[in-house]
């Protein structure tokens, strides 16, 4: 009788472990701790980011000598506040992730990886380490020091993110895209990938103040526009 009732209560659940049925009060609340979270992060990296480009200087430098105009304060708010923000973010994907399990469970294990890879390297192996060599730059450290710093320590990371980035993004488009969740298909442009892009597109507009703190946090602004639109949207969903 024990061993039936057991798996009366499985039956209720998909393979991956979650209800089968969609708990709408938990979408919202987490899409809102996603909303928030966003927040948090695009104001560390408005912060971060507040300042003009030295045009005479090419790639990483040039992107340095906008960002070294922050002071060490700014520096040290920027980095807890992407920290934050960024692990909420990366939390507030299982939303995300729910929403396609009952239809998709190979996207929602895709997905899910992509969430790992976000929460591992996201905050303490992109956003903290890219502060960090901002506060080394203020120090005025030899530009060979800088790079070295770059290639050992942030650049790594950094690819490791964009790899589970770009697996979480895409898996994302392409399950709205072809109806894998309870949204209308043509909610596959809210995604952190599009509102990124149309983020760091601002960046070519001209080298102002605004234009290269919005560019700097294109990542918060894709999360916040991801977020933010699924929730707004939650009536129109199935």
């Amino acid at each position: 009788a024990w061993t039936s009732e057991r798996k009366g209560k499985m039956a209720d659940f998909n393979d991956i472990g979650i209800p089968r049925q969609l708990d709408w009060p938990r979408v919202r609340k987490l899409l809102t701790i996603g909303v928030f979270g966003a927040l948090l992060h695009l104001a560390g990296d408005l912060i971060l980011g507040w300042g003009v480009e030295d045009e005479s200087l090419t790639g990483l430098f040039r992107m340095l000598s906008a960002y070294t105009a922050t002071s060490d304060g700014g520096i040290l708010a920027s980095a807890l506040l992407g920290f934050f923000g960024m692990t909420l973010e990366g939390l507030s994907f299982f939303d995300v992730y729910r929403l396609m399990a009952e239809r998709s469970p190979r996207d929602a294990h895709r997905y899910r990886s992509g969430i790992l890879g976000y929460l591992i390297f996201g905050a303490c192996g992109f956003h903290v380490p890219t502060c960090a060599l901002v506060f080394l730059a203020r120090q005025g450290l030899p530009e060979e020091t800088l790079v070295k710093f770059a290639l050992y320590f942030l650049l790594p990371a950094t690819a490791l993110f964009w790899v589970f980035f770009l697996l979480l993004a895409v898996t994302q488009i392409a399950a709205f895209a072809k109806g894998h969740t309870p949204y209308p298909r043509w909610c596959w442009v809210f995604s952190p990938l599009v509102g990124g892009l149309a983020a760091q597109a601002l960046g070519f507009l001209g080298n102002l103040p605004a234009l290269n703190a919005i560019a700097c946090g294109w990542l918060a602004v894709g999360c916040l526009w991801m977020f933010g639109g699924l929730l707004c949207l939650c009536g129109k969903a199935r």
